[in-house]
């Protein structure tokens, strides 16, 4: 696949960089390179960051940092059993453990929400940091969700860090998904509140908790732009009916000139009835 030249491979992480020092150099700069590419196109273009991850990985499937890309390249396709094979992969070279929230959460797009909700109570869950026990909870309040568990969702997500009022990278998701569970469970006031805080929260847009927010407060947002597009297309007659409506104006004209010219003849015709009646 072909990559701007501008992609240098330099762009990588450190860490990621000091892994592929086992390669030889050329090979390690095209892998370098093809795993940029995936960084970069992975929000945007899920389909090509998951070619150039293929790419990295028949170039060097021995490195943890391409089995980890591919994962996430996978998972962003929704191909949840690859990604979970190229995590668990990651997992077997490193011994790490960070990836155990994103392993379980392919375990429900596997349609397996009880083994998610396994490893959310296994041990590799208090080797993580902060930010990964959010996230396994965040996993595990979804595959209770996936069960018909609402309450059970709603009571995983009431944590610490949910009630904290510091603002932490993992905070506007936290208290957007425990809006949204409340919001299915019915419970309206309490999902409008808790959108909010997550509006407080959310500083890059991470989120869509303000068009939830004014969805509850029955707010509708009007596109300017294709009003005036509307209003235009309005104004304009379509060309296949035009013809007809000049037909339809024609032959009213037609008409009214045909009573008009009766009308004429039937006043002629009595005048002169009356002329002859004097005579």
């Amino acid at each position: 696949m072909p990559i701007p030249e501008d992609v240098t491979g330099d762009e990588i992480d450190k860490d990621v960089r000091q892994e592929l020092q086992s390669l030889p150099k050329t090979l390690a700069e095209d892998v370098a390179r093809n795993l940029v590419m995936v960084a970069r196109l992975l929000d945007e273009d899920p389909e090509g960051a998951y070619g150039y991850s293929r790419v990295a990985l028949r170039l060097a499937s021995r490195v943890a940092a391409v089995r980890e890309a591919a994962g996430f390249a996978a998972y962003a396709n929704q191909k949840y059993g690859e990604a979970l094979a190229e995590f668990r992969a990651a997992k077997r070279m490193t011994g790490n453990v960070d990836l155990w929230p994103v392993m379980a959460d392919c375990e429900r797009g596997l349609e397996r929400p009880e083994k998610a909700l396994d490893m959310a109570g296994a041990p590799e869950v208090h080797k993580l940091d902060k930010a990964g026990q959010v996230e396994m909870r965040l996993v595990a309040a979804g595959a209770r969700r996936d069960l018909g568990q609402l309450d059970a969702a709603i009571v995983t997500l009431q944590s610490p860090e949910l009630a904290a009022n510091s603002v932490q990278p993992w905070t506007a998701r936290l208290r957007y998904a425990y809006a949204d569970a409340l919001l299915a469970a019915g419970r309206e006031s309490e999902a409008r509140e808790w959108f909010a805080k997550a509006v407080e929260a959310d500083r890059d847009g991470s989120t869509d908790a303000s068009d939830r927010l004014a969805e509850l407060d029955g707010v509708e947002f009007v596109d300017a732009m294709a009003g005036d597009t509307d209003e235009a297309e309005n104004d304009q007659v379509p060309a296949s009916e035009t013809p007809k409506a000049d037909e339809a104006e024609d032959e009213a004209q037609a008409q009214d000139e045909a009573e008009d010219e009766a009308q004429d003849e039937a006043e002629a015709e009595a005048q002169d009835e009356n002329e002859n009646d004097k005579d």
